[in-house]
């Protein structure tokens, strides 16, 4: 896969993320991820940082099924039920990305979730790299 992480001069400013990802290769959406573990438990209960980790490493799972990682990410897309977890949210995301080849981010606040208990959930955009081509010599 071929990215390529856009910056337009005169942008404001980013913290964490690309202003724009293009890339080539097949597209891969990752439907949004909850804090519940692989039995279907709410994680971290009342813990943002728990519950970023716990839809981190769901994320990590749903892409690799589907044969890429969290460094094949371009696009996420973040929901959040209290602004004051944004800092937890930052934390975990920083130790999961290469700060040099950031994702475009959208980050929203929502009244709730689907469950009462979850702070977060987030959903992503991978493009799976292209197999490497074989050639018959």
């Amino acid at each position: 896969m071929v990215q390529h992480h856009i910056r337009p001069a005169g942008a404001p400013p980013v913290n964490g993320y690309s202003h724009a990802v293009a890339f080539t290769g097949t597209m891969v959406a990752v439907s949004g991820q909850v804090p519940v573990d692989g039995e279907g438990r709410l994680v971290g209960e009342g813990d943002a940082e728990a519950q970023v980790r716990q839809v981190y490493a769901n994320l990590a799972t749903a892409l690799e099924a589907a044969s890429c990682t969290l460094d094949d990410v371009v696009k996420l897309t973040v929901y959040l039920t209290d602004l004051a977890d944004l800092p937890a949210f930052r934390r975990v995301r920083d130790e999961h990305q290469d700060a040099r080849r950031p994702p475009a981010c959208s980050l929203v606040q929502v009244a709730g979730l689907v469950q009462p208990g979850f702070r977060v959930e987030i959903e992503a955009l991978a493009v799976r790299p292209a197999p490497a081509e074989s050639v018959d010599r």
